[in-house]
């Protein structure tokens, strides 16, 4: 399985700083979602309702659950799939980064200098980050 690694090269590094090892990694397309689903559920997913959730293909979903999984970020259990640990930690780090988001996107709203799509006063997809999720 080849998966972004710290201390080997990486999309955008040579050296595979950790950082940009992480980056590479959820810069992948669903890797992020498949976080924000397994955050928002609270509880393990199944294959088909992480699929479900997260509007994904099997063959992507399987490609980055493979990945994460031997990442450490997300782990599979009987009851499905959830994040690990350091999953749960990674969840808590970017949260600030969502935040930020959210009131950069209501500046840029307020300034006319943001898409429509980014005005926070319209409806937001309810599978986004999680405001409030203690203990994720």
């Amino acid at each position: 399985m080849k998966f972004p690694k710290p201390g080997q090269p990486v999309r955008g590094s040579r050296t595979g700083h950790p950082t940009m090892a992480l980056l590479d990694l959820l810069g992948r397309r669903m890797s992020l979602r498949i976080l924000w689903e397994l955050a928002h559920a609270g509880q393990p997913l199944t294959f088909r309702e992480l699929q479900a959730v997260a509007e994904t293909n099997p063959s992507l979903l399987n490609t980055r659950l493979k990945e994460l999984r031997a990442a450490a970020i997300v782990v599979h259990h009987t009851g499905g799939y959830s994040l690990s640990e350091e999953g749960k930690a990674l969840v808590r780090l970017i949260m600030p980064l969502d935040e930020w988001a959210v009131a950069w996107g209501a500046r840029l709203a307020a300034e006319g200098a943001a898409p429509a799509a980014l005005n926070p006063t319209q409806d937001t997809p309810e599978r986004d980050w999680p405001r409030s999720k203690e203990g994720q």
